[in-house]
């Protein structure tokens, strides 16, 4: 709640209710897991999980998000009677705490400890510093405020690591001690723990461990499983182009990159364009040597139809020494690029020879492979990204349009050539080369399509890029070659045979560089390196059925996501599986390298069947029982994961082995996985992978859950505008359940959600409300009215109780929980409002209301399991939990029922507007254009509700014909001219006003269909499945009450001494009849 001289009485209430509650559930160890003796039928048991987070900082909004759909899922899988196992584990593998601790260590050596940073480097920057509560010391943190911290690194915004452990409310003393990783390790998980112990999360501690070879038990887990995969052949050395980061010297995977997470190398092909001598004076330097233009393209088959080359004038290039022999002019980056890939005198460290410029370079006389121009030119263009390729780039205007309109630019413009020094031999005689033939744009596609979009000049980006769309994609899908050795093959036949063709005659070479920018953990940029390290071998063929296969029988809840597991299942290739820098397991053959972080994380779910044997309730497996970890042979870990023999050589007690490989058969396989969407492309999709090459068919995955990212107050999560929130702070904000109840509101799709903290505060305030209003009708249960029910009103509640507990219950089981909170919180209490009014002074029923409140705390007990908790024993002194109390029983609802209930309401609505039009007078004159009577006084009023129950004339004749087209087993209607022809062969279509009829009809006819699609066939009878009059009739006090008249009388329409009633306003009664569901209300003065 708002800071400020607002009470949080109510939120402290709730924390209160929270920490009792917690020690009840401790005390009763209600969350440990145990299998039982039989093996689990379908729904008898629930084992769900989440990605453990990593732990090198506290946990946030972010996680709680993502984990509260399994705690959601879990505590309602609890509650319906399920055995459920939700534990939780703490990833420590990877480089981001490594990279941290060594740039602190950093920082220390060169600013001292405290580190006094450089004056110069220190201007205010919009950055977060997180303050500490001054009474906790140095433990968590108190709130993130948006102060300006003075401490920006020489990058510009990024923190001193030392800054960032201020931030997480650390003293100086203690800072110094994060220099060794292993600090991170046992300070942040412990701190995890308590954090999502006071968030309700209904886990068994007991299974929970850290990663990396600090836990010798789970260290012993991967080392067989990386083995494993290498007996089977998934595992294997090559030499390969992966995403690098020099810097930390080793291949840098999704969850070591600061940004660029999913990015690719992207694989080009270099075009070795020779300079041709005498060189210039700027390139005089390298008289003797072979040198190069090096242009890097994606479409070699295309370099027959070369006119030029391109470069940036302004563009900053480079001479590099390639060997001892050759040398590329490139841009710097690339030549980066290049130096890790081979391509450097020096391997890893490009040798620049000489600086150049584009402008340099504009003139230079070039020899390119394939051109049928002996002799073409680098020439100037305007739009060269030097962050893409090589900074060269070659041109080939038949079939590239950003070529067509840059040749097109300096041949119309004599300026233009002025401007760069272009002699008009080096661009005038040359014309396009057909080189493709594309059905539809011909054998210069480029011309065709600029002419076609109208683009005038080579500045036209945007008209530009749908040119290129449209060339390349048809160019390669459709195009047939005209000319060189593949002349009369397709493109994409050709393509490969050509490039191939070029590098084996070393007139090109292979060249990857990053899709996109890609920034380490450690601060630098990364580049694409060819690199001799393990693989495992996502995407070969018959493992890749095995993952297809897996993928059809699993549960992915959207269509999204499963498209999304289809498109990672068509591109993942082999994936660098060690690395030489961070923490983590040694793979078990070549000690020099580690496990990479995500080939750590596949399969874990199945040691959580087993940890709590090994660990002995301790995370880090260092206060081990009887078993040790040398105990844990492969054949061991064969026996309790993949149907292997006894390992009769074990050390291990017989019993307890025997218990282990139970408790693995009884939960495996999981039920469901929670986690953000961005985990498809990597972690979900590898997890697959691993489950397929290793475990047997009955224990691949069921289902994975992913969802969006967490917006707060539909704003981005930013630490550096203050709009950010650990759990921690959460909980100390809004409380536990509060904050569940925002997330559960949150979302549930594969798009982002929004946690808005108004509605975190408002159900700090729903629930200490109900909490008072039960506890006051508990005390005056004596006054509520006894007996069974029997009013109308009582039926309507009833049903809506019924009601209530069958949809929630649906939305748990799809884990749809936003609409689970809707029904089984926000509506029921809608409707228990509507109740208590209804029952007037009759009073509610004391059942019901026991009732209510007996169902009510239990479906929303996932949601807010303390709350339910406590109202379940303090309030309604129930026994037992009602974490685990079973759905609430319930009939069938009564949807008949339900309609009777909104027609009522909606008629009271109805005529609430027509007496205040009434008393009130209306300001517009009526048809007739004279005054409506204005009466005042409502009480003085005589209501009379006249009702027609019966569908008649025009109407009726249109339902019969409606009921005749629809076809009940399709539940589809005739086409419409169909009905159209019925309706002009009907009884009506004698009528001699008929196409004033027809125009009353269409309307009708077509609100009829569509009320029918969503209702059913009932929708077409010719009166409601209730009775209007007897419902109206049964209700005449609360609509007195309602409208504030103090008589009131239900009428037939088709009753003519009814109808007199009405007297002088019959004419506003004839002007509008009532109809089947619409009745009309008139109010009289009293006689």
């Amino acid at each position: 709640m708002a800071e400020g001289s607002k009470s949080f009485a109510r939120r402290d209430k709730l924390l209160e209710i929270e920490s009792t509650v917690r020690c009840w559930w401790d005390e009763h160890a209600v969350f440990v897991s145990e299998p039982k003796e039989q093996p689990p039928k379908p729904g008898e048991k629930f084992f769900g999980n989440f990605p453990f987070p990593y732990m090198n900082g506290y946990l946030h909004l972010g996680h709680a998000f993502s984990v509260s759909k399994v705690e959601f899922a879990a505590a309602y899988h609890r509650l319906i009677g399920a055995n459920v196992l939700f534990p939780f584990g703490f990833h420590c593998t990877g480089m981001p705490i490594k990279a941290a601790a060594d740039k602190l260590a950093r920082e220390i050596q060169q600013f001292g400890n405290p580190p006094v940073f450089p004056a110069p480097v220190q201007e205010e920057v919009g950055q977060l510093v997180e303050q500490p509560d001054a009474s906790a010391g140095s433990q968590a943190p108190d709130k993130f405020k948006g102060k300006k911290s003075k401490v920006a690194a020489k990058t510009g915004t990024q923190l001193y690591q030392w800054e960032i452990m201020r931030s997480f409310g650390l003293s100086d003393e203690e800072i110094s001690e994060f220099q060794d990783p292993c600090k991170w390790l046992t300070y942040f998980p412990p701190l995890a723990v308590e954090d999502l112990k006071a968030f309700g999360l209904s886990v068994d501690w007991r299974r929970s461990f850290v990663t990396t070879d600090i836990n010798p038990f789970f260290d012993s887990f991967v080392r067989w499983q990386m083995r494993k995969l290498k007996a089977a052949g998934k595992i294997v050395k090559d030499l390969r182009y992966a995403i690098f980061s020099p810097l930390d010297g080793q291949p840098c995977a999704d969850h070591d990159r600061a940004s660029g997470e999913g990015v690719q190398p992207q694989e080009y092909t270099i075009i070795k364009m020779e300079v041709v001598p005498p060189f210039p004076a700027k390139l005089s330097a390298l008289e003797g040597r072979k040198v190069f233009l090096a242009a890097a393209t994606l479409r070699p088959e295309t370099m027959y139809g070369q006119t030029n080359a391109w470069v940036l004038p302004d563009g900053k290039y480079g001479a590099f020494e390639i060997n001892e022999e050759e040398v590329f002019i490139v841009t710097e980056r690339a030549a980066r690029n290049l130096a890790y890939q081979r391509y450097s005198r020096i391997s890893e460290k490009p040798t620049c020879l000489v600086e150049l410029t584009g402008s340099d370079l504009i003139g230079l006389p070039l020899k390119s492979p394939l051109s049928f121009n002996e002799i073409i030119y680098a020439l100037p263009m305007l739009t060269i990204l030097t962050d893409k390729g090589t900074g060269i780039v070659t041109s080939v205007p038949s079939d590239a349009p950003d070529d067509y309109m840059a040749m097109h630019d300096l041949k119309a413009k004599p300026a233009l050539r002025a401007k760069f020094g272009v002699k008009d031999d080096w661009i005038l005689p040359y014309d396009i080369i057909p080189i493709i033939n594309i059905p539809e744009f011909g054998d210069k596609p480029a011309e065709k399509v600029c002419t076609d979009l109208k683009i005038k000049s080579q500045n036209e980006k945007d008209k530009l890029a749908e040119a290129k769309r449209l060339t390349y994609l048809r160019g390669f899908t459709d195009g047939t070659m005209l000319v060189g050795e593949f002349a009369g093959e397709k493109v994409q036949d050709a393509k490969p045979k050509v490039r191939q063709m070029l590098i084996e005659e070393g007139q090109a070479i292979m060249y990857s560089e990053p899709e996109k920018k890609v920034m380490s953990r450690s601060g630098d940029e990364c580049v694409v390196a060819l690199t001799d390290q393990w693989y495992i071998t996502y995407g070969e063929q018959e493992w890749k059925k095995l993952a297809e296969e897996c993928l059809a029988n699993m549960n992915c809840f959207a269509d999204e996501t499963r498209h999304g597991f289809e498109h990672t299942l068509g591109w993942l290739n082999q994936w660098a599986c060690s690395r030489s820098f961070g923490l983590g397991t040694r793979i078990p053959w070549d000690e020099q390298f580690l496990v990479e972080s995500l080939s750590d994380s596949t399969i874990y779910m199945a040691y959580y069947t087993v940890a709590h044997f090994l660990q002995n309730e301790d995370m880090y497996g260092s206060n081990a029982g009887s078993i040790k970890p040398e105990h844990l042979t492969d054949e061991v870990w064969d026996f309790l994961f993949c149907g292997g023999p006894y390992p009769q050589a074990s050390a291990i007690d017989k019993k307890i082995l025997t218990s282990m490989k139970k408790e693995f058969e009884y939960w495996y396989p999981f039920d469901l996985r929670v986690s953000g969407k961005d985990l498809i492309q990597n972690h979900l999709t590898f997890s697959i992978y691993n489950h397929t090459a290793i475990m047997d068919k009955r224990h691949w995955p069921r289902g994975f859950r992913c969802n969006g990212h967490i917006l707060l107050n539909s704003e981005k999560m930013s630490k550096s505008t203050g709009n950010f929130r650990t759990l921690r702070q959460a909980i100390e904000e809004f409380s536990a359940d509060a904050t569940r109840f925002a997330l559960a509101d949150a979302g549930d799709g594969v798009d982002d959600a929004n946690f808005v903290f108004e509605t975190a505060n408002a159900a700090i305030l729903r629930l200490t409300k109900e909490l008072a209003w039960m506890e006051e009708v508990i005390a005056a249960d004596a006054l509520l009215r006894s007996g069974s029910p029997s009013t109308y009103a009582d039926k309507v509640f009833q049903n809506e109780l019924n009601l209530a507990v069958q949809v929630t219950k649906q939305h748990y089981q799809n884990y749809m929980f936003r609409e689970a909170l809707k029904t089984g919180f926000y509506d029921l209490q809608a409707a228990r409002d509507e109740y208590k009014y209804s029952c007037g002074a009759g009073g509610m029923n004391r059942d019901l209301v026991w009732q209510f409140m007996d169902i009510q705390t239990r479906l929303i007990t996932p949601i807010c399991p303390h709350y339910g908790e406590y109202v379940w024993r303090d309030l309604l002194k129930k026994e037992g939990f009602v974490i685990k109390a079973g759905w609430p029983s319930a009939e069938l609802p009564n949807l008949t029922l339900k309609s009777a209930n909104k027609y009522l309401q909606d008629s009271i609505g109805t005529m609430r507007k027509l007496l205040q039009k009434q008393t009130q007078g209306s300001k517009k004159g009526n048809k007739k254009g004279a005054q409506e009577t204005q009466i005042t006084g409502a009480k003085d009023l005589t209501g009379l509700i006249y009702v027609n129950e019966n569908y008649d004339g025009w109407k009726a004749e249109c339902l019969k014909i409606l009921q005749s087209k629809f076809h009940s087993e399709t539940r589809t209607f005739a086409p419409d001219s169909e009905i159209m022809t019925a309706l002009q062969q009907s009884e009506i279509s004698k009528a001699s006003n008929f196409k004033q009829i027809q125009k009353l009809c269409m309307p009708f006819l077509r609100f009829k269909k569509d009320e029918t699609l969503s209702l059913g066939p009932e929708a077409l009878e010719l009166k409601l499945p209730f009775g209007e009059i007897d419902v109206l009739t049964q209700n005449t006090e609360l609509i007195k009450r309602q409208l504030g008249v103090e008589h009131i009388e239900v009428l037939s329409v088709t009753d003519a001494e009814a109808v007199a009633k009405a007297g002088a306003l019959a004419a506003v009664l004839n002007q509008n009849l009532p109809s089947p569901g619409n009745p009309t209300a008139i109010f009289l003065p009293r006689s």
